[in-house]
């Protein structure tokens, strides 16, 4: 199993940024995928879900309305496009398999994306 994400880097406040999981060696479109993230001195937080199918999504109330996350099944891909990024925003994020409900519920962790967001 594995977990690969990328699209993270700097962006100014009020800016955007896609990130991207490429997912392999398991049956992508079986499994919950979560996103999290951790700030400096935080602790790992979740910021998205999504069912199997796609139909169903969660998301922190941090995020709510700005951040939606989305899956390719096609591409064993997961999706998570920010928009109207703050600083508070600034964090290590993480793709997951599982972990809908908390994170000790994480099957695999993905290596890691900065973004920063910063003028």
């Amino acid at each position: 199993v594995q977990l690969v994400e990328s699209g993270g880097g700097l962006v100014q406040p009020g800016g955007s940024l896609r990130l991207s999981c490429a997912a392999s060696g398991f049956r992508f479109s079986s499994y919950v995928m979560t996103w999290y993230r951790q700030a400096p001195g935080k602790e790992r937080e979740l910021v998205a879900g999504i069912s199997g199918t796609g139909r169903t999504t969660n998301y922190a109330d941090s995020v709510k309305g700005r951040f939606t996350i989305s899956r390719d099944n096609a591409k064993n891909t997961l999706y998570l496009q920010m928009n109207s990024l703050t600083p508070e925003d600034t964090a290590v994020y993480y793709c997951a398999k599982g972990g809908w409900y908390r994170r000790a519920d994480v099957e695999t962790w993905g290596q890691g994306t900065q973004v920063t967001v910063s003028s």
